[in-house]
């Protein structure tokens, strides 16, 4: 998780030949470049992710699609580019990361309302900040389940309700989420999604979201981020402007449909190439 530093400090200069992206781009990515076994993944890669929007990143199997926010978020490094939050470094960013597996990315030796304010004591609050934050976040989430358990003792949607709420605990200025979803129920998954919508209409923060499932995709987001086979570039960024709430009367919406129907044909024209 990126931590902030002193304010005061200036961060390093660009270089000359960093193009900044437009009015309201919160991640700039310039030149990224990742080689696995000798074979380019991504290359010459470039992409402006804006604030206060929730991007879905969607494209054929092998594209690079966990790799992406994986790298935007520090856990892969990259070979080369430049990636800037609000023309900073990681390191000067405030981040929460969702991963797909809940069961390996939570502390098994602590309590479950340990492990949502690990990240609020790493950032030295002090215990009545701490404390507070939390039960902002039990409120926020309506949970009924026993955060004294440990995370082993709970069912899989209770561990991954816990995982986002730890994520969500320093108030990131940006939420990657790695297939949140793909290991959970229809019925949990229905809980979250809504769960992540008030959290996004509450507090506006920037959201990276990896899906493997295209309803899931566009329901959720701001705009799609459709990718290519790798090589891997930008097929298609599909701007969503539905209003939310989004409920299950979005998923009939003549707006949802269409923005569906065209991720899907560009999806398809990438996987036929």
């Amino acid at each position: 998780m990126g931590t902030v530093l002193n304010p005061m400090v200036a961060p390093d200069p660009l270089p000359p030949s960093f193009q900044p992206g437009p009015e309201g781009t919160h991640i700039t990515i310039r030149g990224l470049r990742k080689f696995f076994a000798g074979q380019p993944l991504y290359q010459d890669f470039n992409l402006d992710i804006p604030r206060g929007r929730i991007v879905s990143v969607f494209g054929p199997n092998g594209c690079g699609k966990s790799t992406l926010i994986n790298m935007i978020a520090g856990l892969i490094p990259i070979d080369a580019g430049q990636i800037l939050f609000d023309g900073k470094t990681l390191k000067e960013t405030k981040i929460g990361y969702v991963f797909q597996n809940y069961r390996e990315a939570m502390f098994p030796w602590m309590r479950t309302i340990d492990n949502i304010a690990y990240p609020l004591r790493l950032e030295g609050r002090s215990r009545a900040q701490v404390d507070a934050r939390v039960q902002e976040l039990i409120a926020s989430f309506d949970v009924r389940f026993d955060l004294n358990r440990y995370p082993y003792e709970l069912s899989g949607g209770q561990q991954q309700t816990a995982s986002i709420m730890r994520a969500l605990a320093p108030q990131p200025e940006v939420l990657f989420l790695d297939e949140p979803f793909s290991a959970l129920d229809y019925e949990m998954t229905l809980f979250i999604r809504e769960k992540l919508q008030e959290v996004f209409m509450k507090t506006g923060t920037t959201m990276m979201l990896v899906s493997h499932d295209l309803e899931e995709a566009v329901y959720l987001a701001d705009q799609i981020l459709l990718l290519t086979k790798r090589p891997t570039q930008i097929a298609e960024l599909i701007d969503y402007g539905q209003a939310r709430p989004r409920t299950d009367a979005t998923l009939s919406d003549a707006g949802f449909i269409a923005t569906k129907r065209r991720s899907l044909e560009i999806f398809q024209r990438e996987v036929r190439k």
